[in-house]
């Protein structure tokens, strides 16, 4: 999805020899999406990155379904997941579908002890508090507040925090996470009218070659079923590669807002997208400029779409008490719209200093029995004030 980069030594031409100072072969290896027909990377190893020398028995971590299906409006207290030492034991599924999972997390540690690869999905972590490094066999991802880590499926990584006060927003997608195909050129590129472009895109960096034999534990998720897969070297042994399949970090802070003379629908805010889901970027942006114009969003039917927000920071002048870290849930059947006497109180304003999170799925999200533990009782009444 990213433009094409390369980091580190690699050869002249792919799929050729490419040999070490002692004379022996690099291992290649092709690291590619929906099969061999779209985006991919090539890295080149010091050891063949298939050298298991140990399984261990699967853990089931299936998201615990509590309501499968509902038609009601939700909030919940994202803050109230209460925190974990170990970053996989803090992720807790709050809202998932056949397309994606919405999950939450408090970690106060890493995974300085083993490496953590999802095989499921595509994995977009926002940062809501909290700063660190995810290192990867591409190299380090240095980040911090309002950072989306893009993770392809399959990609291998360790993450090290700067301390334990972290609070994590994360989606997990079986579908490719894309550039909006709206921004893009016929030949991939970012246009002038997109809200961010390439120089936004923090690729990794700092690329270190570990030739270390031992036992390697990744955790890799596969089908709801955490196996401990143990390598006898290093798994970040790559000397180099290069393509446009790979991790970045993009800020939601280098988002350019969109506005216009009366209030933009919410596909401006859009940043990432699927097949399956949209996940956009609300950010401080000027208000509408129409002399008549009325700043609050209007009332709307999700007729084909559950809408999932994130508050992250600000005011927001078409809700009450929000709350950081807050989630709402506004299903697909029902309309929904600003809360009573917002409309006319936002009427002269000039600008939002509004942060926040929004996922858009085309099919109903269920609720796990960790959304239920943290849900704000009673929000579906909080139109009838």
């Amino acid at each position: 999805m990213p433009y094409y980069y390369t980091l580190g030594n690699i050869p002249h031409k792919r799929h050729t020899q490419f040999r070490k100072p002692d004379g022996g072969l690099y291992s290649e290896q092709l690291f590619s999406t929906e099969g061999f027909s779209n985006d991919y990377a090539l890295l080149y190893h010091v050891h063949p990155p298939t050298r298991i020398i140990q399984t261990d028995e699967a853990i089931d971590v299936t998201p615990k379904i509590a309501e499968e299906k509902m038609l009601k409006h939700r909030s919940f207290e994202g803050f109230n997941i209460k925190p974990q030492n170990d970053f996989l034991k803090s992720r807790m599924p709050v809202l998932t579908n056949g397309d994606c999972t919405i999950t939450l997390a408090a970690p106060k540690g890493g995974t300085e002890n083993y490496f953590y690869k999802n095989a499921d999905a595509d994995e977009v972590i926002f940062v809501h508090e909290g700063s660190g490094s995810v290192f990867t066999q591409y190299g380090e991802l240095p980040f911090s507040y309002g950072d989306y880590i893009v993770l392809p499926r399959g990609t291998i990584y360790q993450i090290k925090f700067t301390d334990e006060n972290n609070r994590l927003f994360i989606v997990e997608s079986h579908h490719p996470i894309r550039f909006p195909k709206k921004y893009l050129s016929k030949y991939g590129q970012l246009m002038e009218h997109s809200p961010y472009c390439e120089r936004d895109i923090r690729p990794p960096q700092n690329l270190k070659t570990f030739d270390e034999p031992g036992d390697f534990i990744i955790k890799t998720k596969k089908q709801n079923q955490l196996y401990g897969i143990h390598y006898g070297h290093h798994p970040f042994d790559v000397v180099g590669w290069d393509g446009c399949c790979y991790p970045f970090i993009f800020s939601i802070h280098d988002f350019e807002p969109i506005t216009g003379r009366v209030h933009q629908p919410p596909p401006v805010h859009e940043t990432f997208e699927t097949n399956a889901f949209v996940l956009c970027s609300f950010v401080p942006r000027l208000f509408d400029y129409h002399p008549q114009s009325i700043p609050a969003p209007y009332n709307h039917s999700n007729i084909d779409s559950d809408e999932v927000i994130y508050y992250v920071a600000g005011d927001f002048m078409s809700r009450k008490n929000v709350t950081r870290g807050m989630i709402t849930l506004h299903p697909a059947g029902i309309p929904h719209g600003p809360h009573p006497g917002a409309v006319e109180k936002s009427i002269g304003a000039k600008e939002t200093k509004e942060l926040a999170v929004m996922v858009d799925t085309f099919r109903p999200l269920m609720l796990t029995q960790a959304a239920l533990e943290i849900e704000n009782p009673g929000y579906i009444m909080s139109w009838a004030e």
